[in-house]
């Protein structure tokens, strides 16, 4: 994980309104939510796994599912994750399992990250500081 310095951090926004202004620009919020936090993912690349711009979220004032809900950003990190490639050294053969996990562990949730991409990250941080902050 590497932390990328933003005016974002600390920044409050309605969560619709982000959705509305990030969306368009490739970013998604998917499974990544909680009822109290979630993260904004733009997925740069797809070096031995994926590499992701990722910027945390908290509600300040109701719940994520709320469409007046309000947020605060966090600090902007790069993210690469590594699949295993095969069979799943931890998966469960149980009844349900193959309902319930579908997909393998991580190799390395914490994978280096590709030089090229650091900067690809920065930039898109910076164009979102331009969207939101103008």
């Amino acid at each position: 994980m590497i932390e990328v310095p933003s005016r974002l951090e600390g920044q409050t926004f309605q969560l619709y309104k982000l959705e509305q202004e990030l969306e368009p620009l490739g970013y998604t919020i998917g499974g990544n939510w909680d009822y109290d936090h979630g993260y904004f993912d733009y997925k740069l690349g797809k070096e031995g796994g994926y590499q992701f711009l990722r910027i945390p979220f908290k509600a300040i004032d109701g719940q994520l599912d709320s469409r007046s809900v309000s947020v605060k950003f966090g600090k902007p990190f790069l993210l690469a994750h590594t699949y295993q490639r095969g069979l799943d050294d931890y998966a469960d053969a149980g009844t349900f399992s193959g309902i319930i996990n579908q997909f393998s562990e991580p190799q390395d949730k914490d994978a280096s990250f590709p030089e090229e991409y650091i900067e690809a990250g920065k930039q898109c941080v910076k164009e979102v500081e331009s969207v939101l902050l103008h």
